[in-house]
């Protein structure tokens, strides 16, 4: 089943005048001043917009405000983690799935020796995506995870 079956009507909505726009996620992030994985989450339905996000939104991607708020936008709250199944069937999913399975610990305990016992939030947490050469030639590619620190 497609992952766009899953979603809210919105989303789907989003995505549709995505696609015939032409846009990317850093496009639209780009026009209403939000990070691009922020931009996609909204629009798999894992991040809530506000009203003024809502209203930048219809304005890039040329909808009615009135559409997304009669498909619930600003009165839905996200399903957040339901998208996938555990482990993913995807292969870029499956290599971040693995990716944690492979560094979790090591992770983990790096972040106790650096900061004592306690958890990177998810909460106040930003994220980006960036395409770097490489070197040796080719591209990789740099994520970054960037969440508050809290003790318990």
């Amino acid at each position: 089943m497609e992952v766009r079956n899953k979603l809210p009507r919105y989303c789907r909505t989003l995505f549709d005048a995505k696609e015939s726009l032409g846009l990317s996620f850093e496009d639209i992030g780009r026009k209403i001043d939000r990070n691009e994985v922020w931009v996609a989450a909204v629009f798999y339905g894992q991040a809530k917009p506000t009203e003024k996000d809502m209203k930048k939104l219809a304005s890039v991607l040329r909808l009615t405000e009135v559409r997304l708020t009669e498909e619930s936008m600003l009165s839905w709250f996200p399903d957040r983690g339901g998208l996938m199944s555990i482990p993913p069937t995807d292969p870029t999913l499956y290599r971040l799935y693995e990716i944690l399975q492979v560094y979790g610990y090591p992770l983990k305990s790096v972040i106790h020796e650096k900061f004592g016992d306690g958890i990177m939030s998810a909460i106040d947490f930003e994220t980006k995506v960036e395409k770097v050469e490489n070197p040796g030639g080719g591209e990789r590619v740099r994520i970054t995870l960037d969440g508050k620190f809290l003790p318990y």
